[in-house]
């Protein structure tokens, strides 16, 4: 008795055909990178998953179906030959790191890509933790009709936001020294005014007397106080970048004119918003950024939290900032904006005006950046 193999279909006596199993799902060969061949059918791949890495990816494909027909680790060398022999379908992203670069590259191949924030994938993770799990994951989350996606952004943008970046981590590190000087310093008696100049002047009276300091306390000072100074020019560098582009981004300079927003922030607000229109309202915006109070309710009770602190926590820092220095200077002003900085302070701490402020702000922002007009302060922050 002839044994056949479970899979294998009966040869008709006397044929000349040879059977060829079927490929494994994510094992099919290159040159076919785009289906999956099952007997007589072929099933196109029309949606992809992709778990984002340094140098193994994962990728999860489906039909129009909605049926898995890939599931294939790719090697980073792999990634470019892999998409580009794809004919054109949904490619689908976590908005983490190197996204938008590899969304870009997809969408010049003739794709059409979606990046996610990654909290919204979540939701759709079964249980356990791998690759394969991540990149099915962001597929069934591509296919929710109320998804919402993350556009993705140009060289140039990504460009100004790494100036800012940068900006920020050297302001960081300059802090940092400018604290342990200050400290070293009260040590030896010397207290500083605030202020990065006032501590460099002290520092420096100090060092001028040779015999007022030990050996290894000067020499702890002299570093200290030239790396605060290195940094400092750093930054003022990254200052006069920023400040070349804003003179050439119109939206930048529409923003300046908001009180609380100064070069900074308007660069990097104009940098990351490109298309304010895909937000319905001002208070979508101000939500996007973190600044609207987390709702929780049931059973017909609802209660507000702090803010949500969702979304990009240095727009949100730069607003912040901005707001709490709007009310030291201007609470005392007859405008409609200090009249309702000093109503609002009456009832609640600073902190808190300073976040509600900072909300506020957000949706002027969002108004300017939507209708492309100028800073109008009594009719928009009224």
């Amino acid at each position: 008795m002839e044994l056949r193999h479970a899979c294998r279909p009966p040869n008709p006596a006397g044929s000349l055909m040879m059977w060829t199993p079927p490929p494994r799902v994510g094992g099919y060969d290159a040159d076919w990178p785009h289906e999956v061949r099952r007997g007589a059918f072929t099933m196109a791949i029309r949606t992809i998953g992709l778990d984002l890495a340094k140098s193994v990816f994962q990728a999860h494909g489906i039909d129009e179906t909605g049926a898995t027909v890939l599931t294939k680790r790719l090697h980073r060398k792999q990634m470019l030959p892999f998409f580009s022999k794809l004919p054109p379908c949904r490619i689908g992203m976590e908005a983490c790191g190197t996204a938008h670069y590899w969304a870009r590259t997809f969408a010049a191949m003739g794709h059409e890509v979606r990046l996610i924030p990654p909290s919204y994938v979540k939701a759709y993770v079964k249980r356990g933790k791998s690759d394969a799990l991540d990149a099915e994951a962001i597929c069934e989350a591509m296919q929710r009709p109320t998804m919402r996606f993350v556009p993705i952004k140009t060289v140039e943008q990504q460009s100004i936001l790494m100036a800012h970046r940068a900006r920020s981590l050297l302001v960081r590190q300059r802090t940092m020294l400018a604290n342990a000087l200050r400290a070293h310093l009260a040590e030896l008696g010397l207290v500083a005014n605030p202020g990065i100049a006032n501590l460099a002047k002290l520092a420096q009276k100090a060092l001028s007397d040779k015999d007022a300091l030990p050996s290894y306390a000067r020499i702890t000072l002299e570093i200290l106080v030239r790396q605060i100074m290195a940094l400092s020019e750093e930054i003022t560098t990254f200052d006069r970048k920023l400040l070349a582009w804003h003179a050439e981004s119109e939206a930048s300079q529409r923003l300046t004119a908001i009180p609380g927003l100064g070069i900074v922030t308007a660069t990097a607000m104009a940098a990351t918003v490109t298309d304010p229109s895909q937000f319905r309202s001002g208070r979508q915006f101000a939500a996007w950024l973190g600044l609207t109070p987390q709702q929780h309710s049931t059973g017909g009770k609802t209660q507000l939290g702090g803010i949500s602190k969702q979304g990009d926590r240095y727009l949100r820092r730069l607003l912040v900032v901005g707001a709490t220095a709007v009310i030291r200077h201007t609470k005392d002003k007859p405008t409609p904006m200090a009249n309702w900085i000093r109503k609002l302070l009456e009832k609640k701490p600073f902190r808190l005006v300073s976040v509600a402020l900072a909300n506020k702000l957000a949706r002027i922002v969002w108004v300017v950046l939507t209708r492309k007009e100028a800073y109008r302060p009594y009719q928009l922050a009224a």
